[in-house]
């Protein structure tokens, strides 16, 4: 453990409902949610307005909206997401070179390579505060919680203290004063099972932990999760801030509305999945060697296979034709809620035409079959930082971090009019999706520098409303899940 409160971590507060009520005017106040809106959606994020009603992360939409009816339930917007990050991560960076990123909106900050007379605790706090002040400049008004201390582990817990919009530094000497007090699943990698099975041996908060011996806790939990938890309890913690997190595979699923049955129609899904990994592939200079098809049933029943090659490729065509030979070997006669294709093994360079060249429709993405029903949310994983289950319940939680489920609703003309799309009006100029269904589309016009706007609806066809993206935007990827904040 350092010596100095030298690490920071900074947390977006309800990143992405935060982004959307600083986008739109009249849901600044109002609970939103931010995730998928149909049946068997997952709320990605809630405003801290639909916190107040019992909203959380990864709670069923159906659920949320018995619990907040009211609230504003839009579909994500990568694009805006990503944009403001990279405006935060810019500001980062420019305060030291070694910023780790967790996801968009979470990162740790090593202060020893900043610019910065000392490391006392005044200068330091100096410091978070201009850079929570710069935060709110260039992202226009979303504010960030930060937490300074000797470590990773402890930044991270001194960030959520004083969440939303706060900042908390834990001075050198106090750690264990602030960290025994607290419940037992302050520490990542905790969650209800492990809770339980410590509770059942007499533990509740960190101090409890802490009296317990490296082989007792190790019995109780096992070795990788035992050694870990023995450490942190004492908060010793020594992992340094790595600014390049690689991908260990690229990714993409769906989740569908209603259970898909027909075999071809989940063919033309893996193909367009297949097509949307190679882009994403392509476009960070990537290839890899395992393919894995994952598949969960109509029961619940989640499969995954795979098969490696002997050569990397970012092929679409290669790519789709391994995973719809793992279908094939699948029976999904009682059908499918989910359909995933991931690219793992990954490297920097490409064997060209590993298996020749598929036939057009097998290469092309299929939008005919199929399309309304993927939601097409995308993950890259990223290496653990700690080790054992504790390690893969936080790279699972990362992964949960980056995502939101985006949901079908209606199409017209290659556009899905999602809530929350930002759209333009031939006549009414700039305004966003506020609700679709039976071809009707109501779009409430308002931006980010506008007052609240007023609502209108149009057919879903109506050849004067179109999509709107910012200028010089690339074909956006659709957003996947994401965490509570």
């Amino acid at each position: 453990m350092r010596a100095q409160a030298s690490v920071l971590h900074l947390d977006l507060d309800a990143f992405f409902a935060a982004v959307e009520q600083r986008d739109k005017p009249s849901l600044r106040g109002k609970p939103v949610v931010v995730g998928g809106v149909g049946g068997r959606g997952v709320v990605a994020t809630a405003s801290y307005e639909a916190r107040a009603f019992g909203v959380r992360s990864a709670m069923s939409t159906r659920e949320a909206r018995a619990r907040c009816p009211h609230a504003a339930y839009l579909s994500g917007r990568f694009e805006a997401y990503r944009a403001a990050s990279e405006a935060v991560m810019g500001v980062l960076r420019s305060c030291s070179p070694l910023v780790e990123p967790l996801s968009l909106d979470e990162a740790f900050v090593d202060l020893e390579q900043a610019d910065l007379a000392d490391l006392e605790v005044p200068t330091v706090t100096a410091f978070a505060e201009d850079l929570r002040r710069r935060v709110r400049e260039v992202t226009g008004g979303l504010t960030a919680s930060v937490g300074v201390a000797s470590s990773k582990f402890l930044a991270k817990v001194a960030s959520d203290l004083r969440k939303p919009d706060g900042l908390f530094v834990v001075a050198p000497g106090t750690e264990l004063e602030l960290l025994h007090p607290m419940h037992v699943k302050v520490i990542p990698g905790v969650g209800p099972a492990t809770v339980e099975r410590l509770r059942r041996a007499g533990v509740h908060t960190v101090a409890d932990l802490a009296r317990l011996g490296e082989d007792e806790l190790v019995r109780v939990l096992g070795r990788a999760q035992g050694q870990s938890l023995f450490r942190l309890a004492r908060a010793r913690d020594d992992r340094a801030v790595v600014p390049d997190r690689e991908a260990k595979s690229v990714s993409v699923e769906g989740t569908y509305e209603h259970d898909v049955t027909d075999r071809d129609q989940m063919e033309a899904i893996i193909t367009r999945q297949a097509a949307d990994v190679a882009r994403r592939l392509q476009g960070g200079g990537l290839s890899g060697r395992t393919v894995t098809l994952k598949v969960r049933l109509y029961d619940f029943t989640t499969l995954s296979r795979s098969s490696t090659l002997d050569a990397p490729t970012e092929s679409p065509a290669a790519i789709a034709r391994v995973a719809r030979g793992l279908l094939r070997d699948l029976d999904t006669s009682g059908g499918v809620r989910l359909l995933g294709v991931g690219v793992s093994g990954l490297a920097d360079w490409v064997q060209e035409d590993l298996f020749g060249t598929d036939a057009p429709e097998d290469a092309a993405e299929n939008t005919d079959k199929g399309a309304d029903e993927d939601t097409g949310h995308h993950s890259a994983d990223a290496p653990d930082s700690l080790e054992g289950p504790a390690a893969e319940q936080q790279a699972a939680a990362q992964q949960a971090a980056e995502h939101v489920l985006p949901e079908a609703g209606v199409r017209s003309r290659g556009t899905q009019w999602s809530p929350g799309l930002d759209v333009v009006h031939a006549e009414h100029g700039r305004g966003w999706v506020w609700g679709a269904g039976r071809g009707v589309v109501t779009v409430r016009f308002e931006t980010a520098q506008s007052s609240p706007g007023p609502v209108r609806s149009f057919r879903a066809d109506d050849p004067a409303l179109s999509r709107w993206r910012p200028p010089d935007s690339e074909e956006p990827q659709q957003p996947g899940r994401a965490r509570d904040q």
